[in-house]
């Protein structure tokens, strides 16, 4: 008797161990990362009051009659060039100038911004930038401190954007006649710009601007503008929402500066002046900085958030570590996420005061793991900031390295010019490729 139960013990052991050497084997199972199964909430796609679903999207491809009867299976978004991606962004500036092609300087002398605070202000130098040794940048461009109007420049541009597989440029824009603080209006540049972009199999989607005196109603009559002089160019883009639309998608910079009461009148079906089911309906991504922002973007009748800063933990918005929650709100409530990713960032050339939101490139890996976290969230469009915000040390474009009698500037040594390019073409292409899986 002894014997049965020393047996039936050791068996009961021997049991459980079995038990927790399972338990323990599922606990170490990891998820595979990026597409590879559908995002939590994909297989519910809501439809809100009269606001048609725009998560499930693809840009300038017409549904099939698959995908018609399937809003969340969606074309592949892929341009001309299969490793270029019309579901990556990127945002581009068109501000510089120099003394060959504008007669002077514009940006690359870009002044000093003294901090707000006249006591810490007083501990930093003021002045302007001399180009073109001494430039507004930590970097120095390939191109030189070049102007946004020459020709050969734009060609470059294009060429190298078309390199880094992003499919569509995100142009800074003012209204004509208007510009920011420190440079002059470009809206008449805007031409050559879609024309250099269509020659290069790219698309021009829109960034607007705070400028002064910036409204719901002046942002409705700047839609109605961009639409009816540029809409029938053939690189003006266009997103194929699930339904089959094909509307223009804008960007508002800074949106918080307007009361999200004010965009609702433009961007809700029952506004004093909304542009819903008009020729001017569209797309309209604002700009999450605070946690508060996701319901006010809401309320105002928005289409989807961006983040825009390529500084990790600057704000909420920026911070990877906020994207999953800021994904599932915009997942429950119809709207687009789309993170914006970047390089690094330094600005300290004209905010002298502001080292501590420097973000180290650490040769690329700063900027793939910025990369990565995209994935993670299963995004529809990623934002890449930037191609050329050279003050705020974000860009991808080529550069090289430089010394003068008194500057050293960073460079992307050991690697070539265009390492973020390359970097930023590979992963495109695996961004590409998880998201078939993910739509299949």
């Amino acid at each position: 008797m002894a014997r049965l139960r020393r047996r039936a013990c050791v068996a009961l052991f021997l049991f459980t161990l079995f038990v927790l050497a399972t338990l323990m084997g599922l606990r170490t199972l990891k998820p595979t990362d990026g597409f590879s199964a559908l995002a939590p909430g994909a297989d519910v796609l809501p439809v809100i009051g009269e606001k048609v679903d725009r998560r499930s999207v693809s840009s300038d491809v017409q549904p099939s009659p698959a995908q018609a009867r399937n809003p969340k299976l969606v074309a592949s978004n892929s341009g001309p060039d299969k490793g270029m991606s019309y579901d990556v962004h990127i945002f581009y500036y068109m501000w510089y100038g120099n003394p060959q092609m504008d007669e002077r300087y514009l940006h690359w002398d870009h002044i000093l911004v003294p901090h707000w605070d006249p006591k810490i202000a007083a501990s930093y130098p003021r002045g302007r930038h001399m180009p073109p040794e001494d430039i507004a940048s930590s970097f120095y461009p390939e191109l030189g401190p070049y102007s946004s109007r020459d020709p050969e420049v734009l060609e470059s541009h294009m060429e190298q954007i078309g390199a880094a597989g992003a499919g569509v440029l995100v142009l800074s824009w003012y209204p004509p006649g208007l510009a920011d603080d420190h440079g002059e209006p470009t809206e008449d540049l805007v031409p050559s710009i879609l024309d250099a972009a269509i020659r290069h199999g790219l698309k021009v989607a829109f960034h607007i601007q705070p400028y002064k005196g910036r409204t719901d109603h002046s942002v409705h009559e700047n839609i109605k503008y961009l639409t009816d002089r540029y809409g029938d160019h053939g690189a003006f883009y266009r997103f194929t929402t699930s339904n089959g639309k094909a509307l223009p998608l804008f960007y508002i910079y800074d949106s918080y500066l307007t009361p999200p009461e004010a965009w609702a009148e433009m961007l809700t079906s029952t506004g004093s002046h909304s542009l819903r089911g008009t020729p001017y309906d569209g797309v309209f991504i604002a700009l999450i900085v605070e946690e508060r922002h996701k319901n006010d973007i809401l309320a105002g009748g928005f289409d989807g958030m961006y983040t825009y800063f390529a500084s990790n933990g600057f704000s909420y918005g920026s911070s990877h570590q906020n994207w999953k929650g800021i994904k599932t709100f915009c997942d429950g409530n119809n709207l687009l996420f789309v993170p914006s990713v970047g390089p690094g960032y330094i600005d300290t050339s004209i905010r002298p005061w502001n080292n501590h939101n420097t973000r180290n490139r650490v040769n690329g890996r700063y900027y793939e793991t910025a990369l990565q976290a995209t994935l993670n969230v299963r995004p529809e469009i990623v934002t890449i900031t930037s191609f050329n915000e050279w003050h705020e040390g974000t860009q991808i474009e080529r550069a090289v390295p430089k010394k003068t009698v008194t500057r050293l500037y960073l460079d992307y040594q050991p690697h070539e010019p265009d390492l973020y390019l390359e970097l930023t073409r590979r992963w495109v292409e695996q961004f590409s490729r998880e998201k078939e899986q993910w739509l299949m």
